[in-house]
């Protein structure tokens, strides 16, 4: 059976049913027969024997739709019978027509109450069981049922305009659903989206200090998370930029807040030239700049080690250094001690040309890390390089051999630079002393020597 057909069914079943006595059994001649069967099916629906529950229920149900005119019990009991009828069912056919008898049932208790065949008990007016009725047949047209979503539409749209704000929670989260379904397939225009979802709000606020306020809040943030996907073309600027206004006005102060109000905004659609957005953004810059200005001096102060970098790439070598000596006063680690001592070293013998100096901080940088080459290999750059400038032909001759045992030294107790060593020993080998100045002199090879000029040290003479 098609969709169509089967609601049709559906309907007219609904009709049908509705039309029928709201009969109690109050004064009835089968009034003790009633109340007998009434009391077995109720239990037998407790404990979920169907079968036993739907023998007496007819039974009862034949004799007094109304019971004792002060409950609905006998029509959505038989609601509850024919749901598990329909649940159980595999004949598509079959469940059209089980489908029918639940909402017969509402339908009838629903015209019961209309009609006053059903007196309301205590304060709870006609409305409101109205309204409880509807939502619980749209609630259970969409998850059981299955509804056509037009037709579910309705009933919970009627449960709504019957109950106003006291509708119960329950109709929250399906309504949502299909608003949001049937917008999205063009069947709901975006006014009406809205409206619902406005109404779904008045309904949640409502209801936060009810009874069931922690049911209301789920469900109404159930509700929100549905709109989610279409927010952006329901929702625009001006509908919640009132809200933003007053809850920035709450707390001008709070950076964050107004950090979130920005985002939101732009969410929404507000244009950059918006002056709430704008005053935002302005407020938000200047913060903004402040603050980074705030961590950024606290960061330099915190980290001279990275400042010394950026002095020198600025070329500011003496401040460089300064940061750098600032580091090192601080530094506890050896490995990140020696570190920064040989880019001192490197700087002053580089850039400064402080070659004492430089050669003093590179014997601390060894010092600093066992098995540490690099220092050497740079005092080794510094003899080499000064070479020239240290006196006659033997000193500077004699100062590569100190650079050549610097380079030596360096490879024998840091493996990683081994290939570098090697590389500018052989380099400087040609420029070693010559045996015959060596014989002029009375020095032999093996003889200890002293370097002249700034270096000072004593090497082994070897001949080239």
């Amino acid at each position: 059976m098609n969709r169509k057909i089967g609601m049709m069914l559906l309907l007219l079943g609904a009709a049908a049913v509705a039309s029928s006595q709201c009969e109690s059994w109050e004064g009835h001649a089968k009034q003790s027969e009633a109340e007998e069967a009434h009391s077995v099916y109720r239990q037998a629906l407790k404990t979920e024997d169907y079968e036993i529950a739907e023998e007496y229920w007819e039974k009862a149900y034949a004799i007094a739709p109304a019971a004792d005119g002060l409950r609905d019990y006998h029509m959505i009991d038989g609601a509850k019978i024919y749901m598990n009828k329909f649940t159980n069912a595999t004949d598509a056919a079959q469940k059209e027509e089980y489908k029918a008898k639940v909402i017969g049932f509402y339908e009838e208790a629903i015209a019961c109450y209309e009609s006053g065949g059903i007196k309301i008990k205590g304060d709870e007016t006609v409305d409101q069981k109205i309204s409880y009725l509807k939502g619980r047949l749209g609630y259970d047209m969409y998850y059981y049922m299955q509804t056509p979503y037009s037709v579910n539409y309705e009933y919970l749209m009627d449960a709504i305009k019957k109950g106003g704000n006291d509708v119960e929670y329950i109709v929250m989260d399906p309504l949502a659903k299909i608003t949001v379904y049937q917008y999205q397939n063009k069947l709901l225009d975006k006014a009406t989206a809205l409206a619902n979802f406005e109404l779904l709000e008045s309904i949640a606020e409502a209801n936060t200090e009810s009874e069931y306020a922690e049911y209301y809040q789920q469900a109404w943030g159930a509700a929100q998370a549905h709109y989610a996907p279409v927010e952006t073309e329901i929702f625009d600027c001006e509908y919640f930029k009132e809200s933003y206004k007053d809850e920035y006005d709450s707390n001008p102060d709070d950076m964050e807040n107004v950090k979130t109000l920005i985002v939101l905004l732009k969410r929404r659609g507000c244009p950059d030239s918006d002056p709430f957005l704008s005053k935002l953004e302005g407020k938000w810059a200047s913060y903004a700049a402040a603050t980074n200005k705030a961590r950024q001096a606290e960061f330099e102060s915190s980290n001279p080690a990275f400042m010394a970098k950026k002095e020198y790439d600025k070329g500011n070598f003496e401040g460089a250094i300064a940061k750098y000596n600032e580091a090192i006063a601080s530094e506890t680690d050896p490995d990140k001690k020696a570190s920064m001592l040989f880019s001192k070293a490197s700087i002053q013998f580089r850039k400064l040309k402080q070659y004492n100096d430089a050669r003093s901080t590179a014997r601390e940088a060894g010092k600093a890390k066992s098995g540490y080459g690099r220092p050497y290999m740079l005092i080794g750059d510094m003899y080499a390089t000064g070479a020239r400038n240290c006196g006659d032909s033997w000193n500077q001759r004699l100062a590569v051999i100190a650079a050549i045992e610097k380079y030596s030294y360096a490879k024998s107790i840091d493996p990683s630079v081994a290939d570098e060593a090697d590389e500018k020993i052989g380099k400087y080998r040609s420029s070693l002393p010559e045996k015959q100045e060596g014989f002029m002199r009375g020095v032999k090879s093996g003889d200890k020597a002293t370097v002249g000029c700034w270096i000072g040290e004593s090497v082994t003479v070897k001949f080239n």
